[in-house]
């Protein structure tokens, strides 16, 4: 009688998902807190200027809070979608984060040749425009919601600055209008400039730096020069 196979381990919920979970959850935590000490900042100013406190509740819905929000999210979004642009095209020999530039990556593999009678998702075997979109859809979600955060920014910002301008006995501005003054860009600037020095950083620091059980590192005892 020939032994039974074992049975293949069966990972909770939680633990399967657990890096997803953790992020967006301390992703809830900080936004509370952000949103906390916003409010606080904000009555202060008001405070200082002679004008009156707002409640929490009528916080959350102030440009002031969105658009210290989106601007961040903005600049993430942004910092992810170029970072899987640019990897696709230019390499960090050495770096944790690159491919190899000395050899072809199962991701740069075209999924036209690959078995679809295995568990493929459906635009693989769907093929045409379908597998077109899909094979560039990380990307295109990034570009999507950096525009929409960037949108999101823009309006949100207007709404904060027209309320200043109405203190100051001026106009309104619209979201376009708000677009293109300086203080837009100066918020979105200074966020960008810093997400690709981070991005730049963990690329180089990748190449001589390890952590052990980390995906975004290269085994402890792996070579620098060696890439991926």
């Amino acid at each position: 009688m020939s032994a039974a196979e074992p049975k293949p381990s069966k990972r909770g919920f939680w633990r399967a998902n657990s890096l997803t979970l953790v992020c967006f959850g301390l992703f809830f935590v900080f936004a509370f807190a952000q949103s906390v000490a916003g409010h606080r900042q904000f009555n202060a100013d008001q405070k200082a200027h002679h004008s009156s406190e707002v409640g929490y509740g009528k916080y959350l819905t102030s440009g002031h809070f969105w658009e210290a929000l989106t601007e961040n999210w903005e600049s993430e979004f942004l910092q992810i979608g170029a970072y899987i642009l640019l990897t696709v095209f230019l390499v960090q020999k050495g770096s944790a984060d690159s491919k190899d530039p000395e050899r072809r990556e199962e991701v740069d593999q075209d999924p036209r040749e690959v078995d679809k009678r295995g568990d493929v998702p459906w635009p693989v075997r769907r093929g045409g425009i379908w597998l077109g979109v899909y094979e560039n859809s990380l990307a295109l979600a990034f570009i999507v919601l950096f525009l929409l955060s960037i949108f999101f920014h823009a309006m949100s910002g207007a709404r904060d600055y027209s309320s200043e301008q109405v203190e100051h006995g001026q106009a309104r501005v619209s979201t376009l209008e708000y677009a293109t003054t300086s203080r837009f860009w100066f918020e979105s600037l200074q966020n960008w400039q810093s997400e690709f020095l981070a991005v730049g950083a963990i690329v180089v620091l990748s190449v001589f730096l390890r952590q052990r059980g980390s995906p975004e590192s290269k085994p402890v005892a792996a070579a620098h020069s060696e890439t991926g």
